[in-house]
């Protein structure tokens, strides 16, 4: 089924992910999560995205978004060349390292926005690269369960649908597959 384009509108949720070009690594050593992240902070935080919640796998990346703006196709394309750049020269390489264009999809229900942070924190689990969700450290789920200070999120537009973040540890570890049916377009194969 072809992804058809998304109308970016202030005041909405979006799913923002993209691969690496021939599935191939995004995150060639341990440092280049940490670039990730600072050109977050430089080009997403300051263009005024709120970032609800992010995973970053080896060959993918997850962002759950809040805009408050409009602009964020100039902001996404300027964020994907400048990490694109910076792995280029550090790994004297050329070319793409996306797949293409970053991909999006519209948050539109409260239901999708809580499965879709527990699809998020859950995909090092599904990706077989750890048992437990808390034993990724390229999430934010530390910071949603308060195991880790995480100025980078914003998890209290999740985390005010549970008591506590607790209720929200056991509303993602306690996933069954059966709960994969309400976010099956979710999935990047």
């Amino acid at each position: 089924m072809p992804i058809r384009k998304v109308q970016f509108q202030a005041g909405n949720y979006y799913h923002l992910y993209n691969r690496g070009n021939n599935r191939q690594e995004i995150f060639l050593e341990r440092k280049n999560y940490s670039l990730f992240i600072l050109l977050i902070r430089q080009h997403l935080i300051k263009n005024n995205v709120e970032i609800i919640a992010y995973c970053l796998m080896p060959n993918h990346y997850h962002l759950l978004v809040y805009l408050n703006d409009e602009n964020l196709s100039q902001v996404m394309q300027r964020f994907s060349l400048a990490y694109t750049k910076s792995i280029n020269q550090r790994f004297k390489r050329v070319g793409s390292l996306f797949q293409g264009r970053f991909q999006a999809q519209h948050v539109d229900s409260d239901e999708y926005l809580l499965h879709l942070s527990r699809y998020i924190h859950l995909n090092p689990v599904k990706a077989n690269l750890v048992k437990h969700p808390q034993e990724w450290e390229f999430s934010s789920y530390l910071g949603y369960i308060g195991l880790q200070d995480n100025n980078l999120i914003k998890p209290e537009k999740v985390l005010e649908y549970f008591s506590s973040p607790n209720a929200y540890q056991q509303f993602v570890e306690n996933f069954e597959e059966k709960d994969t049916e309400k976010i099956q377009h979710l999935i990047i194969e």
